[in-house]
């Protein structure tokens, strides 16, 4: 019997670093709708989930057409917000879970995730893809992430790994914010009720499941996205649908 399955995408309007972040309008839009947009262009809309915290975001969104989960505003993580839902709704397995600030995510790595997790259900998977460049390796706004042959997570960090003794780079990998959770993993993520001493230096979130014991597979993806962290990122986007002739 095939897992039941949500795609959730957690949007909170209280960002530190962009307030109503997910109400920013690209081209006109706002971020959120275009989040949603590519992401029922994978994924069975019936399956698809705003999770926010805010009345204005869910009015967005609701007009736009998305299912909306109302949680709580103390939560600390977007994977917190995802576990939420998950006491919401009892019916689903694995909950998998879509950024909110990635309005340009590429629905075929949405499809991937999906069949992945429905392939192995009781393992908590994280995307990734190559770093392109030493801009994108020095990024304090990236996590980088360093696996095992087996593609088993080691550890994930904002500073530049792996590194070496020059300081020169050499390649490699970045996280790709498209995650598969099983339920009872995200529990025990969600009643830890706080963050874990590496999870709060790089603040990175999937680093409490590794802090908890838990085994994360990676799962390569295309990385053609873009997430918006900051105003300059808007414009990015916008230059991407331009030169790419979409709407």
């Amino acid at each position: 019997m095939s897992p039941n399955y949500a795609v959730v995408i957690p949007a909170r309007y209280k960002s530190t670093r962009l307030p109503g972040k997910p109400l920013l309008k690209i081209r006109d839009k706002e971020m959120i709708v275009r989040t949603w947009e590519r992401t029922v262009e994978a994924v069975n809309p019936e399956r698809v989930w705003v999770a926010t915290e805010d009345e204005r975001i869910k009015e967005v969104a609701e007009r736009a057409g998305a299912q909306v989960a109302m949680t709580g505003e103390a939560c600390l993580t977007g994977t917190d917000r995802l576990y939420e839902f998950a006491l919401q709704h009892a019916d689903v397995d694995i909950v998998i879970n879509v950024q909110g600030d990635e309005p340009i995510i590429d629905p075929d790595d949405i499809r991937t995730m999906v069949s992945r997790a429905c392939a192995d259900p009781d393992t908590i998977l994280n995307g990734y893809a190559r770093i392109a460049d030493e801009a994108e390796w020095r990024s304090r706004a990236v996590p980088k992430v360093v696996f095992d042959q087996d593609k088993k997570m080691k550890y994930m960090s904002r500073a530049p790994i792996p590194g070496n003794k020059a300081d020169t780079f050499m390649g490699g990998w970045k996280q790709i914010c498209i995650y598969s959770f099983p339920v009872e993993k995200l529990r025990a993520f969600g009643e830890q009720g706080r963050k874990t001493p590496l999870e709060e230096i790089e603040d990175i979130e999937i680093l409490r499941f590794a802090e908890l014991g838990y085994d994360i597979q990676m799962v390569e993806l295309s990385g053609r996205s873009l997430a918006v962290d900051t105003f300059d990122d808007v414009g990015k986007v916008e230059a991407f649908l331009k030169e790419n002739g979409l709407p």
